[in-house]
């Protein structure tokens, strides 16, 4: 540990040589701060046990692959043999050492030394300085360094998302240094972002502008930390070619353009823009990072600090896709915006960044983690009524399993920071710090949330003086905050949001009661929606409403296997909350005997007159649940209900005879119906992501129960409707004319299937553009059982 220490020590002050901004707030490395008993720790052991169940020669088998290496194993399957090969690999050598750092365990080192060896053997064998997985890779990145070059939001010269599966090579890589000194993987990744040099030294701005069209994970941050490690002007010019112009432009001006874009794509830009911005004192990018902090927290986000639909930003006027869908907030997303969470506060000091990382860290990480199996969750709905599904080690490999496996082996990075001669204890978390140096430790001891108090001891090898800030939360009353020092209370003038500095000699033993009263709130879901969640402090509330049909629970090894695709209840067989908005708080007590649990009474129907208990949400787990509840006054209450029942009836009819669906234009759907084109782009308007093609896009579909007969197509209308063919399985479709329906701005149509197709298994769906058209903004495709357009459906 102690040779671990001292390299990390030297990152560090690597990173403060070529850091030309002021002095900003340091966070302690992960190896000085233990987790003591509490929630946290207990999803830290089980992210431990899910690491050491993977089998790091099938995570390795895709790197041996392209490296022309035998292969120890068969490779995992899901993402990683359907394109995305490789991606799991980079993610688990963060973890590993991530949590090498967060515990010391001897198993979780010689796991990572192993993972590293062999991966440096691919990187020897490839000769250029290259490592991934990406089926075919070579042969792409000598296409893109010809300027070759065909890139669409999540492919590139028909590979998904390459530059975003190896940029988790890069960052494992870069903790293997940073978090657990290896210095075979601080040369590995030099030598990773030297092919990279070379990869794009040949293209011109714009031929690099075009590639980044593609989505690319954070290499801009890569690059600029490689910089920041070795002191070469190359890796930061790197970081600038990298970064989305497309994205960082409206930014720059304090524009919002957010709404509609893949939202896990654009953050990881974000904190490259910001990485930068600190290591050249460049106040225009950090601005610029700052701004999309506050639209995404302040406008975008719902009450467990986790944000977008589908993956994608939702409009910020209209959050009813918000509770319509069960894709609701990805966990990558909150993963991504903590970091930059991490990143803003440490150079302003400012609380409410911390107070956001305390919101999603209980409300949103801390609930993506099976609290019995370990098992991960990608969506997180507020559908009321709905629930979440959890990965299984041997079978599901998305991208949040990646964060995933970050995610728990890493909680004390924030709960402790330093300037100077000063600590800020800013999360109240069980557990021991050792500031080696300033040769004190310090204990945190608390029950919290289970109890708003928490005590610290103070254990300095001799004495000192030193000030210690702690953290006044903006969920306690002005006036509740009150602390004590070895029994004597301490005089407050700070208010919330803000610090309170403790400063004195500081002997061994002495002790901090902190207590911090919560309190009880009701928040309104953004876009002005008649709908409320409850917190108590910063803990979002929700109540369980049963287990039933709660299909692929334990997710399989499909590429869809990650959504919650049971049964939806019609949302007017929800509760709905019936008062006031500003007395709701009155139909909350506290239950006697159980911490952190309420009874919520004055709900409709009578069903529900006997009301419903809250319970933390990162409780709640093997159960459908409520988080958002609609809110109206008794006389308008049946019109509420009537109106849900109307939207909800046309939503379930449309899904009742649906048997395989594509969303057109976003990412996950298209990936997990083996999307391919030629010339074809996408877009968002009026609410609705669409595609469209001077050639043609193609999606493979499964009717799986052979009884498909009509193809459903929704499309934009515009002025210049295109001419194209639908094509299925090589064959040219006829539009029934009758079925053809426009909508607003929808037109709609069915294409009847022949008899030899309504029985097969495997469709290929194709959208052929006449020569010299385009095809129309296609925004939908379904695989039906019956027409769709009837009076009777709607």
């Amino acid at each position: 540990m102690k040779k671990a220490s001292v390299l990390i020590i030297l990152f560090i002050a690597c990173l403060r040589i070529h850091a030309q901004d002021k002095e900003g707030m340091e966070y302690f490395p992960l190896w000085t701060v233990r987790l003591l008993e509490g929630p946290f720790k207990h999803a830290e052991e089980l992210d431990k046990k899910y690491l050491l169940e993977l089998n790091p020669d099938r995570l390795l088998a895709p790197f041996l692959r392209e490296a022309g290496l035998p292969q120890k194993a068969e490779s995992y399957g899901n993402w990683e043999n359907t394109g995305l090969d490789g991606h799991i690999g980079g993610h688990y050598l963060s973890a590993l050492a991530l949590m090498y750092a967060s515990t010391g365990d001897v198993a979780i080192r010689e796991r990572l030394s192993y993972m590293v060896h062999e991966l440096n053997r691919c990187q020897q064998a490839n000769g250029d300085g290259y490592l991934g997985g990406v089926p075919g890779g070579k042969v792409m990145w000598k296409e893109l360094a010809a300027g070759k070059i065909k890139a669409g939001s999540f492919d590139l010269n028909g590979k998904w998302v390459p530059l975003y599966n190896i940029h988790k090579t890069y960052a494992g890589l870069r903790d293997a240094y940073l978090h657990a000194g290896d210095k075979t993987a601080k040369d590995m990744l030099i030598k990773m972002a030297d092919w990279a040099v070379v990869l794009v030294s040949q293209l011109s701005e714009e031929q690099i502008q075009e590639i980044l069209k593609s989505e690319h994970g954070g290499l801009n941050e890569i690059f600029a930390d490689v910089y920041a490690i070795t002191g070469n002007e190359k890796y930061l010019k790197l970081a600038h070619q990298f970064s989305h112009q497309q994205i960082l432009a409206p930014l720059l001006e304090n524009k919002d353009q957010l709404t509609g874009l893949h939202a896990n794509t654009q953050i990881p830009k974000v904190l490259g823009f910001k990485r930068i911005a600190d290591l050249e004192n460049n106040e225009a990018w950090a601005n610029a990072a700052q701004f999309f902090w506050e639209t995404v927290v302040k406008n975008r986000s719902v009450s467990i600090g986790g944000n977008s639909v589908g993956e994608h930003f939702n409009p910020v006027d209209d959050f009813s896709k918000m509770l319509n869908s069960v894709e609701g907030p990805e966990t990558c997303n909150s993963y991504n915006m903590l970091k930059l969470s991490k990143m803003l506060y440490q150079s302003s000091h400012d609380e409410k960044y911390i107070a956001f990382y305390e919101r999603v860290l209980y409300n949103h990480i801390l609930s993506t983690q099976n609290p019995n199996t370990g098992g991960f969750v990608y969506f997180t709905p507020m559908r009321p009524g709905h629930y979440r599904v959890y990965s299984q080690p041997q079978t599901s490999f998305w991208c949040c399993v990646g964060s995933g496996l970050e995610n728990h082996a890493k909680y004390g990075e924030m709960i402790y920071a330093h300037q100077g001669n000063n600590l800020y204890v800013n999360l109240f978390i069980p557990s021991a710090l050792q500031w080696d140096e300033k040769g004190v430790s310090i204990k945190q001891e608390t029950s919290f949330p289970d109890e708003s108090k928490t005590t610290l001891t103070v254990s300095p090898n001799k004495e000192a003086k030193f000030t210690i800030f702690l953290r006044y939360p903006q969920w306690v009353n002005r006036g509740d905050f009150n602390v004590t020092i070895n029994g004597t209370p301490y005089p407050i003038k700070q208010t919330p949001g803000s610090y309170v500095a403790l400063e004195r000699t500081w002997r061994k033993g002495d002790k901090i009661i902190v207590e911090m009263p919560m309190q009880l709130s009701a928040e309104q879901l953004l876009g002005n929606s008649p709908n409320y969640t409850f917190l108590y402090g910063p803990i979002a509330l929700a109540a369980k409403t049963d287990t039933a049909d709660q299909l692929g629970l334990f997710a399989d090894d499909s590429r869809g296997g990650h959504i919650a695709k049971g049964k939806q209840i019609p949302l007017q067989e929800m509760p709905l909350l019936v008062s006031n908005p500003d007395s709701m708080l009155s139909l909350l007590r506290p239950i006697d005997g159980k911490p952190l649990t309420f009874h919520l009474k004055g709900l409709a129907p009578k069903k529900f007159a006997n009301g419903m208990e809250l319970t933390p949400f990162f409780r709640v787990a093997e159960s459908r649940y409520i988080l958002y509840w609609p809110q109206a006054t008794t006389d308008k209450a049946k019109t509420l209900f009537l109106r849900m029942e109307e939207e909800e009836r046309k939503m379930q009819a449309m899904e009742r005879i649906t048997l395989d669906k594509v969303i057109c234009g976003e990412q996950q759907p298209e990936s997990d119906h083996t999307f391919q084109s030629e010339d074809s782009w996408t877009g968002y308007d009026n609410g609705l992501h669409w595609r469209q093609t001077k050639s043609w896009f193609s999606y493979q579909f499964i009717n799986k129960s052979r009884q498909a007969k009509y193809l459903y197509v929704q499309s934009l209308k515009s002025s210049n409707d295109g001419h194209y063919d639908v094509m299925i399985n090589g064959k040219r479709m006829e539009v029934s004319a009758e079925s053809a329906k426009q909508v607003g701005e929808l037109a709609i149509h069915c294409y009847p299937l022949p008899r030899d197709l309504s029985t097969t298994v495997a469709l290929e769906i194709k959208f052929v553009a006449v020569k010299g058209s385009v095809t129309s903004k296609i925004t939908q495709v379904r695989l039906t059982d019956r027409l769709l357009i009837t009076d009777k459906d709607g």
